[in-house]
């Protein structure tokens, strides 16, 4: 079998060349030179090294797949052993690997890490309500070796020079590291994260073609499956990245944020990344605050109409886009912002209405209220009075109740106004529908229905006030 071929190539048992031997030896020679001058020691010790590293490299190279009942639990750990060994020495070399251990060692970690993954246990369904403590994710059985592949690996690349090592990590290589953060297990997205920032940030050469594959993934997810493990460490790497984007930024960059991360909000899954993708949209705003319109409007295009979950998620960023927001926009997203926020609190989700009435705390919202007064008023108003007069929860009337005596506080006699808007607005709403009650009372008395008109029955319908 191979594994026995393989085992029998490293046993722990085989002799490796040492000095004591090298100097038993001193009386011989190859051809014609004696093995005990010093330029031919230091090239059976590296000789022996690469033979050692080779012996090694090759035994790492079979599989083990943890589940098939005929493989042996020792030669499993006889192979984290050498794994482990192998990693210990590239650690602890001063020099940098030949090229005969190149390409055998990157052999060896691409057998071991790019394999087929399972298909997702996770329902789409449920990924959004998911606890990542949840048994329901699913651990590899390989991981105690594939967590020391990963880190030789992530030694490799630190340790190496990146034109080097660019015959070896190559584009190919790359997109199959890639495709590894579709694992479900979290542990190998994590390692998988380090390293494949790492390589960013060592081989600038392959910057451009590594933000190109991972826009390509985001956008898949978006646009076709909405099915990926990976997400939220993926715009994790971004998050870096885009901090180190010099203003101004470029129009790469713009369509970026507009093509990917706003329609990133509108996922089924979103709450697994939003952390994630809160902070990359932040940085946008941060860095040229002029987006934050674009932002905001994004976010309210795909503002959810079920989900509370999301809900409450979106209230808190868009608080802390308005932060960022330039001053001049405020008064062109005062409205759409207020309109938004006051739909919020009238949610009956208690939820969903108590942290939009908690954004009235900050005063960047308040100040960017305040400057399009004439027409948020009336409309906070009205959410505001719904809210005192109909919500089911007490907590949620007690801070509207709060919330409106500072709106008052604010503007009183537009305040007064609204308020005396609305209720001119609800009597002439009473009266009509009190209009419509008597003529149809008196046409279903008076008249067969044969001889009610056409008419008289559109009158005494509320869809007459339906705009086309």
């Amino acid at each position: 079998m191979g594994l026995q071929r393989n085992s029998s190539m490293s046993s722990p048992n085989r002799k490796s060349t040492t000095l004591q031997h090298l100097f038993d030896l001193d009386s011989k020679s190859i051809n014609g030179t004696k093995l005990g001058s010093p330029n031919n020691t230091s090239k059976l010790f590296s000789m022996s090294e690469n033979e050692e590293l080779l012996s090694v490299i090759s035994y790492c190279t079979f599989i083990f797949s943890f589940s098939d009942p005929l493989e042996s639990p020792s030669q499993q750990e006889l192979k984290r052993n050498q794994l482990m060994r192998l990693l210990s020495i590239i650690k602890s070399s001063k020099k940098p690997l030949h090229d005969q251990i190149l390409a055998p060692l990157v052999s060896m970690i691409s057998t071991n890490l790019f394999r087929p993954l399972p298909p997702p246990s996770i329902p789409t369904s449920t990924l959004e309500f998911h606890d990542e403590e949840d048994p329901i994710f699913t651990f590899s059985p390989t991981w105690s070796h594939l967590q020391i592949v990963f880190d030789i690996l992530l030694r490799l690349v630190m340790n190496t020079d990146p034109k080097t090592l660019k015959d070896y990590v190559n584009h190919p290589f790359l997109l199959k590291l890639l495709s590894l953060f579709r694992s479900e297990d979290r542990r190998e997205r994590e390692s998988l994260k380090n390293v494949y920032h790492r390589i960013y940030s060592k081989f600038t050469f392959y910057r451009s073609f590594m933000r190109k594959s991972m826009t390509d993934v985001l956008l898949h997810y978006v646009f076709e499956t909405e099915k990926h493990s990976g997400i939220g460490e993926l715009l994790e790497i971004w998050g870096t990245i885009i901090n180190g984007f010099t203003v101004p930024l470029k129009e790469e960059h713009k369509l970026f944020l507009m093509r990917v991360l706003i329609p990133l909000h509108k996922t089924q899954g979103m709450q697994v990344y939003h952390t994630q993708l809160a902070y990359c949209v932040s940085q946008f705003v941060q860095k040229e605050p002029m987006l934050g319109g674009t932002v905001v409007r994004g976010i309210l295009r795909y503002w959810p109409l079920t989900n509370c979950q999301k809900e409450v998620l979106l209230i808190g960023e868009l608080e802390e886009l308005v932060e960022n927001l330039d001053p001049e926009q405020y008064r062109k997203l005062a409205l759409p912002l207020c309109k938004q926020i006051t739909k919020c609190l009238n949610s009956w989700n208690s939820q969903v209405a108590e942290r939009a009435l908690y954004v009235w705390n900050n005063e960047q919202f308040v100040k960017m209220a305040s400057t399009a007064m004439e027409e948020v008023f009336p409309v906070i108003v009205e959410g505001m009075e719904k809210n005192l007069k109909w919500h089911w929860s007490k907590s949620v009337r007690e801070l509207t109740d709060k919330v409106k005596a500072m709106l008052e506080e604010m503007d009183p006699l537009l305040y007064s106004k609204s308020l005396q808007d609305i209720n001119v607005e609800e009597s002439a709403a009473h009266q009509k529908e009190m209009m419509r009650r008597q003529i149809w009372e008196k046409n279903r008395v008076g008249s067969s229905p044969e001889s009610i008109s056409a008419n008289t029955l559109f009158m005494c319908f509320p869809w007459n006030n339906i705009v086309v």
